[in-house]
């Protein structure tokens, strides 16, 4: 089953881009709904759907989002499509149009059919702060994606900060009001950083999580900072 709806995405890879990207691509399949193996360097598809929390459950029991009994046509859906086991920082514009996560509050991560894997919801936003920095991890085995993990790192690069919250000891959250999307100065545009663990379908073992789960002290936006302001340095320029 196909995706519904598209919201705007800006899918950065770090790496890997151009025709020789391209050629390395062995994996056909770009529908999020639907199952496939990998190696690395192949393109994967995988999809982000934001709704409230309650939305990705039916009688207490997570569905895919590709599941049409979630009845999710109505909320927003982002597909991406990373270089298998390659750092990638993925943004998600909320600066314009219509897309606002407080409306929605969680996300879940998603790929496959028949071996479907469903992230748990994240919270992202409520009518008062927003998270704008994610880690999340997709766990393959022999090429099978079989998890979605998203890490928290913490509030220690927001302790002592006034502009953040740190949300139930776990992230550091800013505060709504201060998004340009709601008259302030700070671009809440959402990021996640993404890696890779496990096996992909030859045994080749993915290095990615591994390589940043040591640099988890540092934001992927101050790494490149070519690419994204980290929503710290943002902060620190004001206060």
């Amino acid at each position: 089953m196909g995706c519904r709806a598209v919201i705007c995405v800006s899918l950065l890879l770090l790496v890997g881009v151009g025709e020789l990207a391209k050629a390395d691509d062995t994996n056909s399949v770009f529908s999020p709904c639907a199952d496939t193996l990998v190696q690395r360097k192949d393109g994967f598809t995988f999809g982000i759907a934001f709704a409230p929390r309650q939305s990705f459950y039916l009688s207490n029991v997570e569905l895919s989002p590709c599941d049409s009994r979630l009845q999710l046509s109505s909320n927003h859906l982002a597909v991406f499509r990373p270089k298998v086991d390659e750092i990638t920082l993925l943004t998600i514009n909320t600066t314009t149009g219509s897309f606002s996560p407080e409306q929605d509050g969680d996300m879940v991560a998603f790929a496959g059919r028949r071996y479907a894997a469903i992230s748990v919801p994240t919270f992202v936003a409520n009518q008062t702060l927003i998270i704008t920095s994610f880690t999340l991890v997709l766990e393959f085995n022999k090429g099978r994606l079989q998890k979605l993990l998203w890490k928290t790192d913490g509030c220690s690069s927001c302790q002592g900060k006034s502009s953040f919250v740190c949300y139930r000891g776990q992230s550091c959250a800013i505060k709504l009001s201060d998004c340009k999307n709601k008259g302030g100065s700070v671009d809440c545009s959402l990021g996640i950083q993404l890696a890779f663990s496990g096996t992909d379908k030859h045994d080749a073992v993915f290095n990615s999580w591994y390589e940043i789960s040591k640099l988890r002290q540092y934001s992927l936006y101050g790494l490149y900072s070519d690419l994204k302001t980290s929503f710290t340095n943002q902060y620190n320029s004001f206060f």
